[in-house]
């Protein structure tokens, strides 16, 4: 493990956090479609992403959710670092949305690393404010895009998040992903299909 750690985070932190992370930290491997963090759920531990993707979503009093934002490698959650220091209870819903490799960083050692390593206090600030611009996208993306934006918007971020352009999921996975119905999705996904900027197969969609 020290090496993946010195691979993806050699130029980040320095050398002595990163052993102490490989000292403490748990590793873990997850399969696609997990539950990391479900709501309500009391947090003693901070991911840090070595590998995959991660959807954080938002559940609302009905139970349905709305996609906030991705973690991919190199990214920890800020809702879970807030949670975390403040000892409350989570306010939203972290899932594997492809297979992943993490590693889970005990709370008692982030307010540590904060004072011990400059390094460190650089990562929570920067990923805080990565998360928070992230956060704001998706409420402008709410507010001032119709959903054939929003939907396209989703689709070029799967691409980037996947490194694919076949994208493996159904309609109503996406409906869920943003706050819709599965019959609003499969229309708007026919009329992309109709002026060729996807193709629908059974199982997946192609983005041309």
């Amino acid at each position: 493990m020290i090496q993946e750690l010195k691979e993806y985070y050699g130029s980040q932190f320095e050398l002595a956090l990163i052993e102490d992370i490989n000292r403490v930290a748990t590793f873990m491997e997850v399969p696609a479609g997990q539950d990391l963090i479900k709501p309500g759920q009391y947090i003693k531990s901070m991911p840090l992403l070595l590998s995959g993707s991660i959807k954080i979503m938002r559940p609302d009093a009905d139970g349905d959710e709305l996609l906030l934002y991705h973690l991919e490698r190199g990214n920890t959650c800020a809702m879970t670092m807030t949670c975390c220091v403040g000892n409350t209870k989570s306010e939203i819903h972290a899932v594997t949305e492809t297979p992943v490799k993490l590693l889970m960083i005990p709370v008692a050692k982030m307010e540590e690393w904060s004072s011990k390593y400059k390094t460190w206090r650089n990562f929570v600030f920067t990923s805080y404010h990565t998360r928070m611009m992230e956060l704001l996208e998706s409420v402008d993306n709410i507010a001032f895009n119709n959903m054939d934006e929003r939907l396209e918007n989703y689709l070029n971020d799967k691409i980037k998040i996947l490194n694919s352009k076949h994208i493996y999921t159904t309609h109503k996975e996406i409906a869920a992903d943003l706050h819709t119905s599965r019959v609003v999705i499969s229309r708007l996904l026919k009329k992309m299909e109709n002026i060729n900027k996807i193709k629908l197969h059974r199982s997946f969609i192609e983005v041309m």
